[in-house]
């Protein structure tokens, strides 16, 4: 019997999201123990998965397929290409990490309470069994995502691809920061989140019933092929409005202008592990959607669209770094930074070239990896001051210097200097704009200068000039804050000097995805 090794995959954070639930309810540091162990032998079978993957293979690879409903034609099938093996590695290595980082998020959340209010109990321990929720719904996440990644079956993908809001809007709504009027702000940010992808996950249900009654089947390699050899005809009119019900849910869950509004308030309003599984982590699916199924499946209607959809990726990259430099709140300003990075990425798919996939599906890791340093650092550093505004810190530098300075090499990372890994990503995006958009290429490029701004204004404000008063309280960073970034750092460097790390996986994906296109070039 072959291994199903991608069902083991997924598989493995779902059932340790459970585990953890059974635990006694007085045992947080097992279950943190149990959620990091579980995340670790997650990521170590990625590895193996990774090794047993050949980038000159096949497209797809070990592939799973059997049947799920025969009644609609749904089968549970998943296969792994080089895009999706790339991104089920940024998360399993994040998935650890952010639970290290997270390690006392949830002490003292009072998890009986269904709104969410902070309590905690006279002795100091934590309230109810809000860690066992908190871990459990960060695995889940982890678990969705994953499948998202490997699901062949356009209904399947589809079904998780919904499911994953469900932990994300509790870890919204029920923790993150507190004080006078958090918790109503917290409660919105979760409901804006939810009905926004629910939305965007409606529309794009309506599009998966088109693609069925067109195809007949929900199989996208299959559906893939039948489009790229011309066997399966679909006229224009139709590969159009099927292509906007999934570019629309997609660039909701992305975040792409100016469907892009509910992403500041719930990076902000959450804790920054749960902020970071968000950002950098759920919020590819969108993006790998995009590359995968819209240029995969529709390929006339992405050349069709690809102006708009390339105006709109310019208009998010400009606008999200024009908001990050005019933020007050850290933790806003990276969220902002988000919006412009993811489009970058955007911009990259629908350029349409080789360089531009290329350079976007290389983005998507590294924007996971320098976003996740930067908000974990500054998170860091808002739970020892207790306050995210800029305006009170100053001096930082000057007693906590490890801190000070990883944040400012997760900065200059997030800026795409020379030498760390968003730079190559970043570079390859605006090449492949160049050379068919070239105007859009040029306004993106501005984003360079803005970008130096809101990083190095930022890091002079907080870090720089004389020590505060408030700022003095502040310690450097501890051994369970440096097992989470030093290999954020480290992987920033790696992949600035050797992005074929990731380019050997992604490039065979594009070079299909470019070939199905009309007009596209190798």
């Amino acid at each position: 019997m072959t291994m199903p090794w991608l069902t083991v995959l997924w598989l493995l954070p779902a059932v340790a999201s459970g585990v953890v639930m059974f635990l006694p309810a007085d045992r947080a540091a097992q279950v943190k123990t149990t959620g990091v162990g579980a995340s670790l032998i997650v990521l170590v079978w990625a590895v193996i998965v990774a090794f047993r993957f050949d980038s000159g293979g096949d497209r797809f690879q070990l592939v799973e397929d059997t049947s799920w409903i025969p009644e609609f034609g749904a089968r549970y099938s998943l296969a792994l290409d080089g895009l999706g093996l790339a991104l089920i590695l940024l998360t399993a290595a994040l998935t650890p990490l952010l639970l290290i980082a997270g390690w006392r998020d949830a002490d003292g959340v009072d998890a009986s309470r269904a709104d969410g209010v902070d309590a905690s109990r006279a002795d100091g321990s934590s309230g109810g069994k809000s860690v066992h929720i908190y871990v459990a719904l960060l695995l889940a996440v982890e678990a969705m995502v994953l499948m998202s990644f490997v699901a062949t079956d356009v209904l399947l993908f589809y079904i998780f691809f919904e499911a994953m809001l469900v932990p994300m809007y509790f870890l919204i709504g029920g923790f993150g920061p507190t004080g006078p009027g958090v918790r109503p702000a917290r409660s919105r940010a979760a409901v804006t989140f939810l009905l926004y992808n629910l939305l965007g996950g409606l529309v794009m249900l309506a599009a998966v019933i088109g693609l069925y009654v067109v195809a007949g089947d929900f199989d996208f390699i299959a559906i893939s092929s039948g489009v790229a050899d011309g066997s399966l005809d679909m006229s224009a009119t139709t590969q159009n409005l099927l292509f906007g019900g999934f570019v629309f849910a997609f660039a909701v869950k992305a975040p792409l202008w100016p469907l892009h509004t509910w992403l500041p308030n719930a990076a902000v309003s959450t804790t920054p592990a749960a902020a970071v599984m968000m950002m950098a982590v759920m919020d590819k699916v969108g993006t790998f959607a995009m590359l995968r199924f819209c240029v995969g499946l529709f390929p006339d209607a992405s050349s069709t669209f690809a102006p708009l959809l390339c105006t709109l990726a310019v208009v998010s990259i400009v606008y999200g770094a024009v908001m990050a430099i005019g933020q007050r709140d850290v933790m806003r300003l990276i969220a902002y930074t988000s919006i412009s990075h993811f489009g970058f990425i955007v911009l990259g798919v629908f350029a349409l070239t080789a360089q531009g996939q290329s350079g976007s599906a290389l983005y998507m890791v590294n924007h996971g990896v320098s976003t996740a340093a930067l908000f974990l650092i500054a998170g860091f550093l808002v739970s020892r001051r207790g306050s995210s505004l800029i305006a009170d810190y100053g001096g930082v530098q000057k007693i906590a210097p490890v801190l000070a300075g990883t944040f400012l090499v997760a900065g200059l990372a997030t800026l795409s200097l020379p030498g760390l890994g968003p730079f190559i990503s970043e570079f390859l995006v605006l090449i492949g704009a160049f050379t068919r958009y070239p105007v859009a290429g040029i306004i993106a490029s501005i984003a360079l200068v803005l970008s130096a701004v809101y990083i190095l204004w930022t890091y002079q404000r907080m870090m720089g000039g004389p020590v505060r008063e408030s700022s003095s309280p502040i310690t450097d960073l501890g051994v369970r804050e440096k097992v989470v970034v030093v290999p954020l750092i480290a992987a920033l460097v790696v992949l600035g000097f050797y992005p074929r790390l990731i380019l050997d996986f992604v490039n065979p994906t594009v070079d299909i995805s470019v070939s199905t296109v009309h007009g596209g070039d190798r």
